[in-house]
């Protein structure tokens, strides 16, 4: 059956808004020496990752059925995190799309904030949300770090980067590129970093690295990866913590391995992984498994699903494909894919595998 103008408007309207919505206005750009991931103008990935031109992304959404998103819906926020955990507690606190709490020895960070009714750069159009924050922000601890893994508009939220800066005064982590633009809104505290780079301004007892991911950045329609995505690595007293960013599953996962040893946590992205054409920046349930194995992590943590509308899958489409294929597991992977507002303490490394993180770092 041919699809009529209007119905291909409709089904391309996730992806128009992925490629689109996160690239109206003009963003800053890098400015540097050239790097084996930057020429002097713009980012790359590492290794063969493969492009994602606009023309192929449309021609596999026309041939794509959307999944269902319900409604927004009004509901419950989860319970008031504590305020701190003592030295060797880790907590995570899923609070929606890629924003997660990490509590550890003492200090607490949040990842990636979205506060926002719309992931866009203006109020009334864009993909908006389908329900609310699982943690109301008032309920928010203090918070000491922000870690913020590119500059798309999921993921930098200026209007939820203010409030946080005005309750909370954080040191914001920003990739290379990103600084200029939190520090115009008056910002105090912000360091970027090129992958590899640890921050110098955090709070004692907590290392704080920036390290590889496979994505790709713009605020913009003409600063296409001219500022650095990155994911963050954690170095708790109980093992290291990966907040991986927005990525595809690509070579990064082992050079993280190799540096860091075996993960503690591991926070991945599961969502937006529809049409298939999009895996190459856009995990789903299968190559965050794979990653999963990769990092060799005691624990993993779902994230970036269910919050806004961004590609094809449906509401709930990721996080009940991660639950069936961790049924198919033989040995089950601690996987965890938790509800809005859920927090959970995470156990340290086993003695033998902390030794290998020691050993390789």
């Amino acid at each position: 059956m041919r699809l009529d103008h209007r119905h291909q408007v409709t089904r391309l309207w996730p992806v128009l808004a992925l490629s689109l919505w996160t690239g109206c206005f003009a963003g800053t750009v890098h400015r540097g020496p050239a790097t084996d991931h930057f020429d002097g103008e713009t980012f790359q990935n590492l290794g063969d990752a493969p492009k994602l031109p606009a023309l192929k992304l449309i021609g596999a959404a026309l041939k794509e059925e959307r999944g269902a998103w319900r409604p927004y819906a009004e509901l419950p926020f989860g319970p008031k995190p504590p305020e701190r955990v003592g030295p060797g507690q880790l907590r995570v606190t899923f609070i929606n799309h890629a924003t997660v709490l990490l509590q550890a020895d003492g200090v607490n960070v949040l990842t990636d904030p979205i506060y926002s009714d719309r992931a866009s750069p203006v109020s009334f159009v864009g993909p908006k949300r389908v329900r609310p924050p699982g943690i109301r922000f008032e309920d928010l601890p203090p918070i000491d770090v922000v870690v913020v893994s590119h500059n798309h508009y999921d993921h930098m939220d200026l209007p939820t980067l203010r409030q946080l800066e005005a309750a909370h005064h954080p040191l914001f982590l920003v990739g290379l590129g990103n600084r200029e633009l939190l520090k115009a809104e008056g910002f105090q505290h912000v360091e970027e970093l090129d992958w590899w780079q640890s921050a110098k301004g955090g709070p004692p007892g907590l290392k704080v690295t920036a390290v590889p991911a496979q994505h790709r950045s713009n605020r913009g329609l003409t600063d296409q990866e001219e500022t650095l995505w990155a994911g963050y690595v954690l170095e708790t007293s109980g093992g290291p913590v990966l907040f991986a960013g927005d990525t595809g599953l690509g070579p990064h996962f082992q050079r993280i391995a190799e540096r860091f040893g075996p993960m503690r946590l591991s926070v991945l992205p599961i969502g937006a992984f529809r049409p298939r054409v999009i895996h190459p920046v856009h995990m789903g349930p299968e190559q965050a498994l794979e990653a999963h194995r990769v990092l060799r992590s005691s624990t993993s943590v779902a994230m970036h699903y269910g919050t806004f509308p961004m590609a094809f899958d449906g509401q709930d489409e990721a996080k009940y494909l991660l639950l069936r294929l961790l049924l198919k597991e033989e040995v089950r992977p601690r996987f965890w894919a938790l509800d809005f507002g859920e927090g959970r303490d995470v156990s340290p490394l086993a003695p033998e595998d902390a030794g290998r993180a020691d050993a390789g770092r």
